[in-house]
């Protein structure tokens, strides 16, 4: 049974979205996207400087794996500051895909709702196709639809914390009231399993970075993550059990045993 995932009409069949920040070397950064399975990866044109050359490497690696690259505008803490960082990206990298940032609070690296909003508006105006990064506010993920975003990239934890799935209620409130639209869970995650608890609660994809970046081994751990991921999905699909607050046996009782009949 085929499960793409679709985002702004083109159709992937990973769900896993995997940061190019962090690593070691250029090589472990693609082992990592190769194990991670992923086909869209991330990329901040703050790291590149174009005018030395300093990220030909990362670059060539990254066209090379084939994958879609959704430039970032990371660090951004203005509206103007990132509408002009996309626009510099979409130059560079020839997409008009963007995931968008702009950052409210340098201590939780928290995104500026007002200002996020605001950003898309004018880049969706533009022709951007525009993921934003956001918290898990209903309100906010709302006034993001109604400017014309198709996809929403809510926060587990604020980025690079690894803490996971910080607030359960607004994640399942978010799912629950916006079904129509697709949604990846974007930063915060640093194990696997956390990934696959989002991913039963019915999210369509994972975004992260630095739990495979920094792991010890990050292609053991970008497969690991694709691994989760496609567990949770499966069981999403499958359905999970309704919890109880009393036991109850998964095997009958009542009757005699099966052999209670036989002759003797």
């Amino acid at each position: 049974m085929r499960d793409d995932l679709t985002l702004y009409g083109k159709t992937f069949s990973s769900r896993f979205l995997l940061g190019t920040a962090l690593y070691a070397s250029p090589q472990i950064m693609r082992d990592a996207i190769v194990k991670s399975r992923s086909e869209i990866v991330t990329l901040g044109l703050r790291r590149q400087n174009p005018a030395n050359r300093d990220g030909d490497a990362i670059w060539q690696y990254i066209q090379d794996s084939g994958c879609k690259l959704l430039p970032n505008t990371a660090g951004c803490k203005s509206v103007k500051e990132a509408v002009t960082l996309a626009e510099m990206s979409r130059e560079l990298f020839t997409t008009d895909w963007i995931k968008l940032e702009v950052i409210g609070d340098d201590y939780n690296l928290q995104p500026d709702p007002f200002g996020l909003v605001e950003a898309a508006e004018t880049l969706i105006k533009k022709g951007f196709k525009v993921l934003p990064y956001c918290t898990d506010d209903l309100i906010l993920c709302k006034r993001l639809l109604d400017v014309g975003c198709e996809v929403l990239m809510p926060w587990g934890a604020p980025i690079g914390t690894g803490q996971g799935l910080l607030n359960r209620y607004n994640l399942r409130m978010l799912r629950e009231r916006i079904t129509d639209v697709p949604m990846i869970i974007d930063a915060g995650l640093g194990a696997p399993s956390q990934a696959t608890e989002a991913m039963e609660m019915g999210f369509d994809g994972i975004l992260l970075n630095t739990a495979v970046a920094k792991a010890h081994n990050p292609p053991l751990m970008a497969e690991a993550f694709a691994d989760a991921i496609d567990a949770g999905r499966k069981a999403f699909h499958a359905g999970l059990m309704q919890k109880r607050q009393t036991a109850s046996p998964s095997t009958p009782t009542i009757g005699q045993p099966f052999w209670h009949n036989k002759s003797q």
